[in-house]
């Protein structure tokens, strides 16, 4: 009976490694691919592919954290990414299966090195800016004309907000986005990592806090481009989208974006493979079919938002190319600035922040 038991026993683990063998599961953000892409994957691999999605980078860590995700490619954005190296959740990549990365962009795999050392454990997905989506007409409407819509005045001012919110506020949940903004407002490092120094937004948030209807980090892009909502704090692409559905509803909500004046973080989007993932050779084989110049111009494409492979800039159309919300020119990119992980001690302050800020207490 026991031999039998072992037999069967087996059996069952030769089945598993065979399905993970034949099959590949990516962990994304919500809205971030063109799901034409993933068709054509399984078509050209022969892989199964297991897609889920996230919206925030917290949700992903918890997992990652745990151990034992069961994902094989995971897209976190670089200080999340530069964290979760440092205790050991990723494994390094082998150049020798990814033949595409040549190319790759040097000038942004440069940023991405400060998160990632040598790029040893990751590859772009997407990079871009966080900053304002403003329904033109319904802030004009509220604000007059001369509203700051390229300026941070738009959300961090009161009195702005408390009118701002008979047509609707959203605010990315996400702490590592709106606290080094609020930090930038107000003339302080937004990559400080000064518990004291962090603390000076809580007042100026809390000051916002009764006017901002929701704090979500993917609701916002329906919300806008139906015209629910006139303002968000939120992530470039996303912002876009919502202004390229606002014009194809065609029904009067036109949606602009700008990175503020004030300065704007720039982030990355970065793929990689966890250290127990169940597939890693087809991991690779995802991460170099992305890394096509075709393909990945595909999805930004879709997207609109910029990537980290400068051969697949032959293949963007001029509405994301020409784009400078997309692909910012010179000025802009000077005005950009980056982030890098809290520590322990200090992630804790912020958590507990930014939980004091949502409550509202």
């Amino acid at each position: 009976m026991k031999g039998k038991i072992l037999g069967a026993a087996c059996l069952f683990a030769l089945a598993t490694a065979v399905t993970a063998a034949d099959e590949v599961r990516v962990y994304n953000w919500s809205d971030y691919i063109d799901e034409e892409l993933l068709a054509k994957f399984e078509e050209e691999t022969g892989l199964k592919l297991i897609y889920d999605v996230f919206d925030s980078n917290e949700v992903l860590e918890t997992k990652m954290l745990a151990g034992g995700s069961g994902y094989d490619v995971v897209v976190p954005s670089g200080t999340f990414l530069q964290r979760q190296i440092a205790v050991g959740a990723f494994q390094k990549l082998d150049p020798t299966k990814l033949t595409n990365s040549a190319n790759l962009w040097d000038v942004i795999e440069k940023r991405t090195a400060r998160y990632d050392p040598g790029n040893e454990y990751s590859v772009n997905y997407m990079w871009g800016t966080t900053g304002l989506g403003v329904n033109v007409k319904r802030v004009a409407e509220v604000l007059g004309e001369d509203a700051p819509i390229n300026s941070l005045d738009l959300i961090f001012k009161p009195e702005n907000m408390a009118r701002l919110a008979s047509c609707g506020v959203h605010f990315l949940d996400a702490p590592a986005e709106v606290i080094p903004a609020a930090l930038a407002y107000i003339g302080e490092d937004p990559d400080s990592h000064d518990p004291e120094v962090i603390a000076k937004v809580e007042p100026l948030l809390m000051a916002v806090r009764p006017h901002v209807q929701k704090f979500h980090s993917s609701e916002y892009i329906n919300a806008l481009a139906n015209g629910d909502i006139c303002v968000a704090f939120g992530w470039s692409g996303d912002i876009l989208q919502a202004r390229d559905r606002a014009a194809e509803a065609d029904a009067g909500v036109e949606i602009v974006y700008h990175a503020p004046s004030e300065g704007a973080l720039m982030w990355f989007d970065q793929m990689a493979i966890p250290v127990d993932a169940p597939n890693p050779e087809g991991a690779h084989t995802f991460l170099n079919f992305i890394m096509d110049a075709e393909n990945m111009a595909q999805a930004s494409n879709y997207v609109f938002y910029a990537n980290g492979n400068l051969a697949s800039q032959a293949f963007l159309v001029p509405d994301v190319i020409d784009d400078t919300a997309i692909y910012p020119d010179a000025a802009t990119l000077e005005n950009l600035y980056i982030t890098t992980p809290y520590p322990a001690k200090v992630q804790r302050t912020v958590t507990r922040l930014w939980t004091r800020v949502k409550s509202g207490t």
